[in-house]
């Protein structure tokens, strides 16, 4: 094609993109806004579909009916990845919530089962902390005593021990977890004296 017909081609698509964004922009925002985003969402999307179209304007030089199915294709496939974002977003807030309202419940059940009388028997409750934390294995104990009796930090236990900073969260999330089993009568005192 000749440098004059190209120009002449780009010009037309340039005034025929002019037309059909002041044409179709209304309606595509309706189409858009209609599966419940944003305005501000809505026009986001319009507006990244219409860049899709000039960014290879040059495979609809002179086919406006390819344009048109093009242009059309592009707003609903990015409503598709917009909504298949917020059904993910969702279920994640949802499992969110859900992890929270069990951890509450779990809490109110421990506190609602907790017998004051556990204090007065023979066994003191040091004791019996210090026997869970003594059953713990013997790498997962040390992290957990340098963490909580010792206050140290987990990066500060990681470069001491020679580990990972992720070694020792997980070596915490398993001692958490074992004493919560061990202690599971005396949750409320033991979050009480750590």
């Amino acid at each position: 094609m000749k440098p004059d017909e190209l120009h002449c081609k780009e010009q037309q698509f340039q005034d025929d993109f002019k037309r059909i964004y002041t044409s179709y922009y209304p309606g595509m925002m309706r189409f858009v806004r209609m599966y419940g985003l944003s305005r501000e969402d809505a026009e986001n999307i319009v507006h990244d579909a219409f860049v899709k179209i000039w960014e290879v304007r040059g495979n609809y030089l002179g086919r406006m009916n390819h344009l048109l199915a093009f242009l059309f294709t592009a707003l609903k496939n990015r409503c598709i990845d917009y909504l298949r974002h917020q059904i993910v977003v969702h279920e994640t807030e949802d499992a969110l919530q859900e992890e929270f309202r069990l951890d509450m419940q779990m809490k109110f059940d421990s506190l609602m089962a907790f017998d004051e009388d556990v204090l007065l028997s023979g066994e003191s409750i040091e004791t019996l902390i210090s026997k869970a934390i003594q059953s713990l294995p013997e790498k997962c104990r040390e992290i957990f005593i340098k963490s909580k009796l010792e206050g140290k930090k987990q990066k500060e236990i990681a470069a001491e021990l020679h580990i990972s900073v992720n070694t020792v969260e997980t070596q915490m999330g398993i001692a958490y977890k074992k004493l919560k089993q061990k202690l599971e009568n005396y949750l409320p005192l033991f979050l009480f004296l750590l």
